[in-house]
Parts: structure tokens; sequence; C-alpha cells
């Protein structure tokens, strides 16, 4: 997983986030205009030429400041430098060179990085613009003009990325990544967790609710596996968004949970679930998405002989709808039993992910149809032909009868119930689909 880092810096509101959507071809992050949206690094794809790589948005970098949150922002900016191959420094044709764009400039001439000087906002086609000649001044060499909105200049930029690339490896996959959205309301800690795993501050943590605001990627790998971690924004009650940028960052979890192979719910061990949870897991439930239920703030909770026990059946009673989901109980804060996160990830993948045959299906049918009998009505009995696979993420079962109307829901747990007693399945829901075969038959 060795993709070359695009790192893309700047000052605040000179278009950062506007290029990286431009250059990734995705809207991940979050456009306002306003001053200091993006606060955490963002990673997206881009591909140039047959060369693959990761761009990395980052908050605008303010070098003098003593707002903590801003501190906190230029901290990422700066481990997104550190890290990078290329850095894009972007700058504001409009405003012109500014006392910050020189001490930005000065920053990322000591990380002797190469780095590529973008004149963002240059949205006119023609010549030059001469108010792009000011930022030779930056010592960063030739300013390209760059119009994120538009794109102009994009190629440009992305010929001088490439060509200061480290030499292809043949590592550069991710084809066995399990992509875990951390998805959770505000304030149970998945930034926490995020950083617990990584074991370096990838997000920013506070204790103030809507700190995250983008869902943000962060690829990880060790002995279990490799890993793609979505840190995402805490969802509130919709009566309690009433600010855009959190409207974007709800959207944001949404297409977080959509595009994962698992979630991990976090709920706060000390709270239990509130109708909040209830209602973020029904989203990851519904998408069909492998789950775990993590239990966060262990470490604060009063703990007796039976404690774990009863907060498992109040968790279970309160997610009555998600019962196959395993629950992990553990410590952001301390690490305690956070390694074991991984191996119930990678179960509940291969659950989703598992192939049963259609022999082994009617095995199953037979065997669960001979225990207890279909049901019937007014002298009319149900008759189940056969069952096949249709799909997987979640696996989806089809169920061939002679009538679709007789085949009530109650049957329908109770086959779900036969699989799962054979297959495991757990961490994973199920789909089952009924039709009709062929013409109706007594």
């Amino acid at each position: 997983m060795a993709l070359p880092v695009v790192a893309i810096v700047g000052r605040p509101n000179v278009g950062k986030s506007m290029l990286f959507n431009k250059l990734t071809g995705r809207r991940t992050a979050i456009v306002e205009d306003t001053p200091g949206v993006t606060r955490d690094r963002i990673y997206g794809k881009c591909d140039w030429n047959g060369r693959e790589f990761q761009v990395v948005d980052t908050g605008g970098i303010e070098p003098s400041t003593r707002s903590e949150m801003l501190l906190f922002m230029r901290r990422q900016a700066e481990i997104a430098i550190e890290t990078a191959d290329v850095i894009i420094m972007v700058t504001d044709v409009k405003v012109g060179m500014t006392a910050a764009d020189q001490e930005v400039a000065n920053m990322l001439l000591r990380s002797k990085k190469p780095v590529c000087l973008a004149v963002n906002k240059c949205d006119s086609v023609g010549p030059t613009n001469p108010d792009v000649y000011e930022f030779y001044a930056l010592g960063l060499g030739d300013p390209i003009e760059v119009s994120a909105i538009h794109g102009h200049g994009t190629g440009d930029l992305l010929d001088f990325c490439v060509a200061n690339f480290p030499p292809e490896t043949e590592d550069e996959e991710e084809d066995d990544v399990i992509r875990v959205a951390i998805v959770g309301k505000p304030n149970v800690g998945k930034s926490s967790l995020l950083n617990q795993i990584l074991g370096m501050e990838r997000t920013i943590v506070s204790d103030v609710a809507g700190t995250t605001r983008d869902a943000i990627d962060s690829y990880y790998e060790n002995e279990y596996g490799k890993y793609c971690f979505i840190d995402t924004a805490g969802m509130r009650r919709k009566s309690k968004v009433d600010d855009a940028i959190e409207k974007y960052s709800n959207m944001r979890t949404i297409a977080a949970i959509d595009r994962s192979d698992v979630c991990l719910i976090l709920i706060d061990a000390n709270e239990g679930v509130t109708e909040q949870d209830t209602k973020i897991a029904g989203l990851a439930h519904e998408a069909g998405k492998a789950c775990v239920i993590v239990a966060n703030k262990w470490d604060t909770v009063e703990k007796e002989t039976k404690t774990m026990d009863e907060k498992t059946a109040d968790i279970r009673r309160d997610l009555s709808y998600m019962t196959y989901a395993p629950i992990v109980f553990l410590s952001a804060l301390t690490g305690a039993r956070v390694n074991r996160l991984f191996e119930v990830i990678n179960a509940v993948s291969n659950n989703a992910a598992m192939r049963i045959t259609t022999g082994m299906l009617n095995n199953i049918l037979a065997d669960a149809t001979a225990r207890v009998q279909p049901p019937s009505d007014k002298g009319r009995r149900l008759k189940i032909y056969y069952m096949t696979q249709v799909g997987i993420k979640p696996p989806h079962f089809v169920v061939f009868c002679n009538d679709a109307r007789l085949f009530h829901f109650s049957y329908q747990r109770y086959l779900e119930n036969q699989l799962r007693a054979v297959f495991g399945l757990e961490g994973t829901p199920i789909r089952l689909t009924i039709r009709q075969k062929g013409d109706k038959e007594d």
C-alpha cells in the first residue's frame, strides 16, 4: 500500500478543499466560503497518466494563532507535510500574496520536499494574469495558474506531482483492504479510538462536540490485515442541526456508511444506548453493513461481578433489531481491549462476504421445514421449493415458494435463525427475498 502521497496546504480560504475535490473527482471534502471548515486531514485517490496516488486535504495554516482549534489544525497540516512525497501550496490570486503565505512557504522550504506552487482562482482563460508574478517572491519556483472551480491548470499541477514521485513499486494495491466506518453521536470517542488504533494524532480530539466534520480515511496495516478506517462526524438529532456545515457532515457520515464494509457503532458505556444511537445503528443496519457495537469509555464504568453481562443485556434490549452484532467493551483512552477489535472486524467482514452453495442451503431448508411445518391459511399450505444465494455484503438469499402471501414474517425469521445456527453469520444482517415460482400450485 505504498501509494505516493500529495498534500494540499495553504492558509485558510484559498480553495484547498475545492482543488482536492476537483483532483479526486468526488465531493469528499466540505466546501464552504468560511475559513476553518476543514480541520482534519482528508484522504482521496487520484489517477494521472496511469499512476495512482493519494491526495490529502488539510486545514488552513494560521502561522500565528492562540486559538486551540487552529493550533490543532496546524498540527494536522504539519503531519501531512511530514508524510507527503509532494506538496501543493495553494494561494489566492484575488487576494494576492500575504504575510501568511510567506510563513507557509518558509515552513515548506524547511521541509525539503518537492513543492508545487498553485495560484488558485485564475478562472479566465488567456494570457497570464499579471497578478501571478508577485508569487515568485515566495521562493518556490514557477507558479502554476489554477482554477479549482473549472479545472484549468490541474494537468500541469499533476504533471509536476507525478514527475517528483518516488519510483513505482509493486505493492501499490489495496484489493484486500477492509473499509471500516467509525460512527456514532458526538463525543462518544470516535476520533480517540482512531488515534489509539493508529498510535498517532491522526484526528483532532477535543471535548467540543462537532470537532470532526469530514469523513476522514486512514489506511492502517498490522498482523491482522489491511484496513481503511473512516472517522466520521458525530450525528446529532435533525432538530439540533441548524448549521450548513453540520448538514454536510451528516451527509458525509451517511456516505461513509455506504462505502464501508464494516461499521463500528460507538456508544458511551456509561450512558448506554440512546435514541440517537438507535437511529445511527439503524442506518448501518438498513444499508446491510456488517456491524460491531463498541461500548467505549469502559474504563470509567463502576464495575461489579456482572456489570458486563448487565450492560450487554441492556444493549441487546435497546438494539433488538441488531442481535446479530457482536459487542466489544473497550477504552479508546487507555487502549484496553482495542486489539480485540481487529479479530472481530475480520470475522464479521468474512461473514458478510460468505457464499453458501445451493446444495447446502437446500439441505438446511429441508431440515428446517421438517422441524417446523410451513404455515397455512384457509386450508392452503405454504410450499417452499428451494433456496439459493444471489449476493453478498450482506448475504442475500432468494426463496421460491408456491404463494408468497403465505410466507409469514415469523417463518422468514425462523429460516434466518436456522441459517445463523448452522453458518454463524455473526455481525452481518441477512436479506431474504420471497418469490413465487411459476403458476400457483395446490
